[in-house]
Formats: C-alpha cells, structure tokens, sequence
C-alpha cells in the first residue's frame, strides 16, 4: 500500500520529550520519569505505559473551586512511548528553570512529575477577562509542554524595554517578570469620534524575561459538548471562552 500518510511516520530520537510534529508531543518513558499530563491527552502509546488518574491536594481542591485556575492530570508511567495532543493545537516544549513559569492552566499539556504547580493571584484592583486574576505558577527544574492556537510569539522583556500584551492572547511569562493589568479603552475615550478600539485588558511586564503570545485572543474549547448545538461543538456560548470565563473577575 502507497500513500503520502507514510510521510508522517514516527520520528526517531534520543530526547525525551519531543514534538513529533507541530500538534502532537512523543514522550519516552523509562520507568523511573513519571510525567503528569492533561486527563485524555493520550492518543496512542507503544511499550507498557499505565495511566492513573492524579490525586489532587486539599489545598489544591480548594483553589480550584475558589478560583477555577488548576489542573486535571493524569500519571503516566511505565517503559515506553506516549502520543499526547489535544484539539490539534500546536505544542512547545519549555525547560523551567529556578526562576520559575507562570502560566494559564488551559495551555498546560504535559509536565515533569518533578515540577511543582500551585494557584496565584495576579495583582491588580480589577479582573481580567481571558486570562483571569489566577494563574499557574510551575516552579523546580524540568520541562513543561504547552499548547497554543497557531503558531506564538515569544517577547524577550528586558529592564529598557517592557512588553504589553492581550490579555486574551498571553499564555505564559517567566516568574522573575513584575506584571501590571490595566485597561487600553477607558471610560473618556469611549465618547471619541474614533469610537471604540475593541481592545480591553491588557497585562504589562516588566524586568527581566519572557512572554509567550498566541495569535489568538478565545481559549480552546476544552469543554465543548458534542451533541448540543452547533455553538457547542465550536466552543461557542457557554462552551466557549466567554462562558467559560465568566467567573475570572472580580465581583
């Protein structure tokens, strides 16, 4: 049997984590690296690798229900291959170092079982749509798989030149950046001839390191429920990123 499919066989490699192509991760197990990933990621796997659902902590139970900023993973060990993806979206390996990671839990794929994660609150008198007032904050040493939509911009931010971003559009920012909200269209440009810009929250870092940028400002459908309606199926209305936002500000 012939077929262009064959192009896009198995890619063969000495790295642990690898991006087989653009949308799907290879990681290779070997019996004493666990990893954490997302719950349903996998999409195939070769060898014996086992998949247990992780336990959260108390505190972390809590977090999630006050906050709605965590992760639901699952632990993948054993000796073997594991294929992860999820909704096509692209992937990207990031070694986090001491200085730490502070990420949106929806672009989280796959971690080191090493890291640790914990909830964190931006700073900032108000709320932001998108991307919320908590955060993920991984920190340790070992690497992370994160997801975008499309393919991201990484902003080196420096003390002579800090960065603004969407607040729908940041994925991720290195912790040792000092991070400010605030509102690019404010209450006396609304009632200008040039009319209203469509942009609203933004975050502003400061000092020294990165920021990771997606060319989209709507999360993905994490939650889309087949069967009900066509909005649903496209992560729109209560599936979508606005309805799945509408507890990230404050009251």
């Amino acid at each position: 049997m012939q077929s262009p499919l064959f192009a896009h066989s198995e890619q063969q490699t000495q790295e642990r984590y690898a991006v087989q192509n653009p949308q799907m991760l290879r990681v290779t197990l070997e019996g004493h690296d666990d990893i954490l990933a997302r719950k349903g990621a996998m999409v195939a796997y070769q060898g014996l690798v086992e998949f247990d659902g992780e336990i959260q902590t108390s505190g972390q139970r809590r977090a999630r229900a006050s906050t709605g900023e965590g992760l639901d993973l699952m632990r993948c060990h054993g000796q073997g291959t594991v294929y992860l993806a999820n909704l096509a979206q692209y992937i990207h390996v990031v070694e986090v170092e001491q200085g730490g990671l502070t990420v949106d839990s929806s672009y989280v794929l796959a971690l080191d079982s090493s890291l640790s994660h914990q909830v964190v609150a931006v700073d900032s008198q108000y709320g932001i749509s998108g991307s919320g007032k908590y955060q993920l904050n991984i920190t340790g040493r070992g690497k992370v798989a994160l997801m975008t939509s499309g393919q991201p911009l990484m902003l080196q931010v420096t003390p002579d030149r800090y960065v603004n971003a969407d607040a729908d559009a940041i994925v991720a920012w290195s912790n040792g950046l000092r991070v400010q909200m605030q509102a690019q269209t404010h209450s006396s440009g609304v009632w200008r001839r040039r009319g209203n810009t469509g942009e609203g929250w933004e975050l502003s870092f400061m000092g020294q390191g990165y920021a990771l940028v997606q060319p989209s400002e709507l999360l993905p459908p994490q939650n889309a429920v087949i069967g009900q309606g066509l909005g649903a199926q496209y992560g729109m209305g209560q599936q979508g990123a606005r309805g799945q936002n509408q507890g990230n500000v404050w009251s």
